[in-house]
């Protein structure tokens, strides 16, 4: 496909605005509906802020005068500290609401709520329950909407997640991931993006516990047209089997708490430990989105040097500034882009 040969290609090396990819007034709600372009550009963007902000210590205020409205129905640690540090240090404000001063569709309809946040604010970050909730959003929105978190995806986990191994592995290309855990969001949005950036997927979850049939259909496409490898299974080790990164998440996400007992029985053996390790290939890493129970992956692996998961939480603030700063300015990453 013309996508994969594009990322073999020297022209990628082209001036920046040659390179550009026009994502300014666009909602993210998955990267789905992104193309593998538009992904590589965003991760390109997370580059060059870092490099640019943190390493040469360089003052952006590319937010100045702006705010961002941030929903919050579930609880946040890096999602929230990621956005409010990130729009802060770009020299815009963030205005965090949760439900107590917020409740969506309830103490007023989700289009009013919606209206009167595009007529204040730039752009919406929103953390829900209900994906739909976030569709609804956006069609009513007058301005950006970034999914920071929804039932079936999470797409910037998985942004900085990529950085992560791009500047780990220095590419993308080739990389195979195997997912041992539940078939959650975070791994949803792993599924509808990976091929694009020329990476196998080795996916293991328990029955009972698979990915939504709607994902793995668009997956299963993907990875024909991108000419990349997939693999479900129920067996971790299978999945481990050859893996350049092994990755996980909590089993028992927001909202499940009741079926914690339930959960942790369908989950025995799944726990990541150097034994899993084994089977992956010599030069395996872990990654791991945070909060992390013992029970999902021991502290062997955890806290072993293979361990990527304390730079994976910091490279969320660099992404969702790339994603801020792509759908509300028209600045361009400055810096030759790196290899995907």
């Amino acid at each position: 496909p013309k996508s994969m040969n594009k990322s073999l290609c020297p022209a990628q090396y082209g001036t920046p605005a040659q390179m550009n990819a026009d994502l300014k007034g666009r909602d993210l709600l998955t990267l789905q509906n992104y193309t593998a372009d538009e992904l590589k550009y965003l991760l390109w963007m997370a580059s060059d802020l870092k490099q640019r902000i943190k390493h040469k210590g360089e003052y952006l205020p590319l937010m100045q005068g702006k705010s961002l409205a941030m929903i919050f129905e579930k609880r946040s640690t890096r999602t929230r500290l990621s956005a409010e540090t990130g729009f802060a240090l770009l020299g815009g404000h963030a205005s965090f609401l949760t439900t107590q001063d917020i409740h969506l569709g309830t103490n007023e309809s989700l289009i009013d709520t919606t209206r009167v946040l595009s007529s204040m604010t730039n752009a919406i970050l929103a953390r829900v329950y209900n994906h739909n909730d976030l569709d609804l959003t956006a069609k009513e929105a007058t301005i950006p909407v970034i999914n920071g978190l929804s039932d079936l995806y999470h797409p910037l986990q998985i942004l900085a997640d990529y950085l992560t191994l791009q500047e780990h592995y220095g590419g993308l290309q080739g990389l195979t991931v195997a997912w041992i855990g539940d078939g959650n969001n975070v791994l949803h949005s792993f599924m509808v993006s990976a091929a694009k950036l020329g990476m196998h997927l080795r996916i293991a979850t328990p029955r009972g516990f698979e990915p939504d049939l709607r994902i793995t259909k668009i997956t299963e496409q993907n990875s024909k047209e991108y000419g990349t490898k997939l693999l479900l299974t129920t067996d971790p080790l299978e999945a481990a089997d050859s893996a350049n990164v092994l990755v996980t998440d909590t089993w028992i996400s927001m909202g499940q708490e009741e079926e914690k007992k339930e959960r942790l029985k369908a989950f025995q053996g799944y726990q990541i430990t150097m034994q899993t390790a084994k089977s992956a290939a010599s030069n395996w890493t872990f990654l791991h989105c945070l909060p992390r129970k013992p029970e999902e992956v021991d502290d062997e692996v955890f806290y072993s040097p293979q361990s990527l998961v304390f730079q994976e939480a910091e490279n969320r603030k660099w992404t969702i500034m790339a994603v801020m700063v792509s759908l509300l300015t028209d600045y361009s990453p400055q810096l030759q882009k790196p290899t995907f």
